[in-house]
């Protein structure tokens, strides 16, 4: 049975990245840490991964509630410490008074260095104070290469990670049915919207699914993907729990407050 038919074709190429790292593991004994992992690819390299005996796995952001983190997989011996992720915190230095500066414009600024969104884990936006986690394999080059962000001038500061600015996200967890596992049916039950309401959102552009943008009202969702609707907040599908006697799916899905 091929490991494929569990998970989506698009899904392919890390699946094989997840087994490489997994050789990696059980051929050198030592172990292999990733870059930055969304929700959906935790996941997947955790049903992949496992109860595996000989390869171990554990995750890490730099805070309790990161969304974005970095993987390390470990032979039986190995004690995996917080260390091992190699996480900077970086906090951003610029005239707050005269600037305002928001989430997509230190997203889209870190973008145009030219690295790959995996080498960036949470980004932090607070009353006007900004921090990044990166791998702290790129912090010398991205405090080297990020000097502005939109139109202001910026300057970054490496900081603790316990100097964190992360708010306590609260979610709320709610039961409800669905004729489909598909984005449109899936929105419009879990936002409580019409189902073309629903359409009209994603075919707009307006809907993420795992951190990017979809706009195909027919993608079938699973556990574990993370929804955001413009407008309407994020939401997760924590477990899918089977079909009802009505042939409805039962899903849990967690809501962003």
């Amino acid at each position: 049975m091929s490991i494929y038919q569990h998970f989506r074709p698009d899904e392919r190429e890390f699946i094989d990245q997840v087994q490489n790292w997994r050789s990696y593991v059980e051929n050198t004994y030592a172990p292999k840490l990733t870059d930055f992992l969304d929700p959906r690819e935790q996941k997947v390299l955790s049903m992949i991964i496992g109860d595996h005996r000989e390869v171990k796995y554990a995750f890490f952001g730099g805070h309790e509630q990161a969304e974005r983190k970095r993987a390390i997989l470990y032979p039986e011996y190995y004690q995996a410490t917080k260390a091992d992720f190699n996480l900077s915190l970086l906090e951003v230095n610029y005239p707050k008074k005269f600037v305002t500066i928001e989430h997509p414009h230190v997203l889209g600024s870190l973008m145009s260095l030219g690295l790959n969104r995996s080498k960036f884990g949470d980004i932090f936006v607070a009353d006007g104070d900004i921090q990044f986690i990166v791998a702290g394999e790129v912090e010398d080059y991205v405090r080297l290469q990020l000097d502005s962000i939109g139109k202001a001038k910026v300057s970054l500061t490496a900081i603790p990670l316990k100097k964190i600015i992360a708010k306590e996200e609260h979610w709320t967890e709610i039961t409800t049915t669905t004729s489909s596992l598909r984005l449109d049916t899936l929105i419009a039950a879990v936002y409580k919207f019409s189902r073309e309401k629903a359409k009209t959102f994603i075919t707009q552009g307006l809907v993420k699914v795992n951190f990017t943008l979809n706009e195909n009202v027919a993608f079938m969702c699973e556990e574990g993907d993370v929804f955001s609707v413009r407008g309407e907040g994020r939401a997760t599908i924590k477990s899918i729990e089977g079909k009802t006697k009505k042939d409805k799916w039962r899903i849990v899905v967690g809501k962003l407050k």
